[in-house]
Order: C-alpha cells, then structure tokens, then sequence
C-alpha cells in the first residue's frame, strides 16, 4: 500500500471524508484522524508529508497540533483549515510555522493547489536532506562536492586510476582544487594509510627545492651539519604532491625523471641511490604542452608525469555547483566560527552565478568565510558580499520603461539560464516552490515570451 501522503485532521467526520475524496481523485494517497491525539499517533507511527488539520477541535486544537508536528516531524508541512478565521489566529498559526492557512468555506481547487505546493516544497526538503545525507556519508575530508556532469565524468576517471600506482598530472587553473584532487586521490589509493606530503615548486629556489625533495647528506654544504631526509623519503609508501610542476627548473627536471624512471634517487652530496616508493601527483595552473614547447618543461618528464592527465574546469563552466559549495562552505565557517548561520539568500546565489570567479573555487570559498565572519543573522545577504558582488542599481529610463512583471519575466529566466536549465535549482535560488516556477514558465510560453 502507498504511503499517505496527506493525513487529514477533523472532528467532522463528513469534512474528513468530503477533503479525502477530493484529493484522491487527484492521485493523492490521504489518510483521515478525527482528533489531534489520533494525528500524533499516526504520524508517529507512519510520518506523512503534509498534514491538513482543522483549526477548532475538542481536546487538542489545530494549532497545538501544529506546534507538536513542528517540534516532532519538522519535515512536515502543516495546511491549517478553519471556519472561525480571525487575524490573530492567522498570525499565530503563520508563527508557529504553518504552511498555508485556509479559510471555510473553502473552494476545492484552492485546496488542492496548496496541497500540491505543499507536497512540492516537501519533496524538495527531502531531496536536499538526501544530498546532505550522501554528502556526509562521503569519506574523508578532501572529498570533491560537484553535481555537474564534467566533474563527475573527471571523479570517474579519479577513482577508476586511484588504486594503480601510475603518475598523474592534474591541470586547472589556481583555485580549482588540484591539492583537493590529489588528496582524493590519495584517499581513494591502496597508499591512503601512508603520508601524503605536498611541495610547492614555484615557491622555492632551485637549491631548496632540490633539498626539500631529494634531502642531503653531511657536508654536502656550508651548514650541512647532519643528513636529512627529503620529501620522497620521508613519504615512503604514501604519495608526494608537486604543485606547479611547471616552474621547476631543468636541472630538477632532470633529477625527478630519474625518479620516475629509475624509482631512485640521490640525497645532496650523496653517493648511494636510494630506492622511491612514492606516488608522483604533479599538477601545474599553466598549459603543459606550451611550456614544453616554451622550453620550459622537458618533453621527456611531461610524458612521465601525464600518464594520466585530470583537467578540473573552472568554476565558472561549473556552475551548477555553486549552491551546493557555498552551502557546504557556510556550513563549514558558521560551525568553525561558532555562528547560527542556516540560509544563503535567493539574491547572494544570483550574484555569485554571474560572477566570473577568475580564484575559482577558492575565491568562492572566500566569500562565503567573508560573509559569515560579518554577519549577524541566520542568512547571508547581500550586504556581506565583496564589493564587486554587491548589486548596482539600475538608472531608470524613460525611453525603455520596464514592468513589474515584465522584471520579473527577466529575473526569473536569467536565474534559469545560470542554473543551467535546471528548475529544481532555479526554483530553490529564487525562493520558490517549482510549481509555482513551472506555471510562470509556461505562461511566458503561451505569450511567446519564453
């Protein structure tokens, strides 16, 4: 048997039956309590999605019954319906968190509009609890957040490799999150339990490059008191991470394609080779095919490190994914900054989709850190965006006047051309149920304006 989807409360039993075949002649699966203690004892054993309860009954009323399923199910919307409507009970029962307040004598399409959006808003709830869910269940903490198919088709690849030995050359531009990759891929390695240690190559002169990779032996120079044991050393069995691989100078090009071919290498100053069991992971911001032709790269070491090649894209080719990182980014900084922050507004996540993100990932990142260590409520707003994010109001014309509606047109099609089409979400950046952004939809279709 289905799942009731709707539950409905009323000490009238004709009430009850009249609402329940109303609503399943449209396909909806309604189950029927005549009090409020009964509701509760059936959600309690069979939670439904949606709750239509009557305002005045004997014993426990509609409103306290709301504030029970608010505490206890707070996946469940509540539809309050009443005879005896007043202001303040509408305000009181809008408070309480009632989705919808329905006046008798009420028409039926009217119900079965709300139930409908009710049971929308609802679905989405669970959808988003759903992502949430895999999201944690996801292991370890470099894991790589994306819903978009180009990054799913690379995280594909990234586990089908991760458990053979072979090098990988990871290649995106700064702040896409090469490290985050590799150390996906580390994770994901038969190496996971060995360190994983990284080395930026652009950060370093040549000479410390050389020993903070390959280590030296005493004496090996002025101030070599003892031996020390450099990065492929010190990670025996785990991966080594050469970030900007690119800038390396050819002189340690040559000494890193010793490692790669030979699986040895020599300390400073040292005469006995020492055998490597690493995995190499080099990533580079740079075309590696131009700096081989530039000179810049040995043709020889790119084909050893690009055995396997994971080209991230940037976020603004991504960008069904920014809901879901800056909510994942205001999670992180609300817990780490000790903040109530639950919400990102309808009109931060249209700035952010038609931003550029030249620090991808990173800057994005930044913002969200930006805006939760300014805010003072539960969401983030505008008014906490960088500069260049905050909306810039448009001088009005009297040459080309624009409607309400005809503005609204416009909003609502721009904010479903950054999502990509998707209108689940779009309807979630626009703060609405998709119904509701399906009817708008087709009327801009049916006036040709879609």
């Amino acid at each position: 048997m289905p799942d009731t989807q709707v539950l409905i409360v009323d000490d009238e039993p004709i009430a009850r039956q009249n609402l329940a075949h109303a609503l399943e002649r449209e396909g909806i699966v309604t189950d029927t309590a005549a009090d409020g203690d009964e509701a509760l004892a059936k959600l309690q054993q069979s939670p439904a999605p949606l709750v239509l309860t009557d305002l005045r009954m004997p014993g426990m009323d509609g409103l306290a019954l709301l504030r029970e399923i608010r505490q206890r199910l707070p996946a469940t919307e509540v539809v309050v319906i009443t005879a005896h409507a007043s202001t303040d009970s509408t305000v009181e029962a809008m408070r309480a968190g009632a989705f919808y307040y329905i006046e008798k004598p009420f028409r039926l399409p009217e119900v079965r509009k709300v139930v409908r959006e009710a049971l929308e808003k609802t679905a989405l709830k669970s959808e988003n609890a759903q992502l949430r869910s895999a999201l944690a269940r996801a292991t370890g903490p470099h894991r790589m957040l994306t819903v978009s198919p180009a990054m799913e088709a690379l995280l594909d690849t990234a586990q089908r490799i991760a458990a053979t030995d072979c090098t990988v050359l990871i290649v995106g531009e700064t702040g896409t999150g090469k490290e985050v990759l590799a150390r996906h891929l580390h994770g994901m390695s038969t190496r996971a339990e060995k360190p994983f240690l990284g080395l930026n190559c652009g950060a370093l002169s040549e000479e410390l490059l050389s020993n903070e990779l390959f280590g030296h032996e005493r004496g090996a120079f002025t101030g070599a008191t003892a031996g020390k044991p450099g990065l492929l050393e010190t990670a025996a069995g785990g991966t080594v991470f050469l970030d900007e691989v690119t800038e390396m100078s050819l002189s340690v090009q040559v000494k890193l394609l010793r490692v790669l071919q030979e699986r040895e290498f020599y300390r400073l100053g040292g005469r006995e080779a020492i055998p490597v069991d690493v995995r190499i992971v080099a990533a580079t911001n740079r075309d590696p095919e131009q700096c081989v032709r530039a000179g810049q790269l040995r043709q020889d070491l790119y084909f050893r490190l690009n055995v396997v090649n994971l080209t991230l894209p940037p976020l603004r080719e991504r960008r069904v994914d920014i809901p879901l990182l800056a909510n994942h980014f205001l999670e992180k900084f609300a817990k780490r900054m000790n903040k109530r922050m639950q919400a990102i507004s309808p009109e931060v996540f249209e700035s952010l989709l038609t931003h550029a993100f030249p620090g991808n990932v990173r800057e994005l990142e930044n913002m969200i850190e930006r805006g939760v260590a300014l805010a003072d409520g539960e969401t983030l707003t505008p008014a906490l965006l960088p500069a260049q994010l905050q909306p810039i109001p448009e001088a009005p014309s009297d040459e080309d006047p624009v409607t309400l509606a005809e503005a609204e047109r416009r909003h609502i099609l721009k904010v479903l051309e950054h999502a990509g089409g998707n209108r689940v979400l779009a309807a979630q950046l626009l703060g609405i149920d998709r119904v509701s952004l399906w009817r708008k939809l087709r009327r801009y279709a049916e006036v040709g304006a879609a």
